[in-house]
């Protein structure tokens, strides 16, 4: 007498199960590869918490930050920045870049001035409120690797004329585009001095 041969069969609902989950974790596999280098090295999203960038920016907007750029070029005078607070890296700022480095920046009688080379000029910022004034009284000569940045907000904003300047290790990136709200969809430009 021969041996029986034995079939078993599987339900026909499990086959289709593995095979979807087989799919949907490649699915998921794959997204992670692509996603996690761009948001972690490339691009991250920021949401501005605050009036200290007002009108520029209000809180709420939320912006994704290009951390890349600043890997192949130096930061420049209006670029608006995120960074590590210098006195406490673990919260995140926006600001706008006012004083480069070897630049000495002045606060006084309500203007911003920039002396290099022995030469001082104001600083015109068109892109702020005619009647807006820079207060305090400070002068920072900046060193290698040293920012000097302000709020567009002038009196809301605690910045650089309170707690110094901003190394360029703890800069995070540029902000480069407003994605939300819908509204005020753009990206963010540099102004010209």
């Amino acid at each position: 007498m021969e041996p029986e041969n034995q079939i078993i069969q599987e339900p026909k609902g499990v086959k289709n199960y593995v095979s979807l989950a087989w799919e949907l974790l490649k699915i998921v596999v794959i997204a992670l590869v692509i996603v996690f280098p761009i948001r972690y090295y490339l691009f991250q999203p920021f949401i501005v918490n605050g009036q200290s960038m007002i009108p520029s920016f209000q809180s709420g907007d939320y912006l994704i930050v290009d951390e890349i750029s600043y890997r192949f070029s130096e930061p420049q005078r209006g670029d608006v920045i995120v960074f590590k607070y210098p006195l406490e890296v673990s919260q995140k700022f926006i600001k706008r870049v006012i004083g480069l480095p070897g630049e000495t920046v002045s606060v006084s009688n309500g203007e911003v001035s920039i002396t290099k080379d022995g030469v001082t000029n104001i600083l015109k910022e068109e892109y702020l409120p005619t009647d807006l004034k820079t207060s305090g009284d400070v002068t920072i000569t900046l060193q290698a690797d040293e920012f000097f940045v302000l709020g567009d907000n002038r009196e809301y904003s605690y910045d650089s004329r309170r707690w110094g300047v901003v190394p360029r290790k703890d800069i995070i990136g540029k902000a480069f585009l407003r994605i939300f709200p819908v509204a005020a969809l753009s990206d963010i430009a540099r102004p010209s001095y």
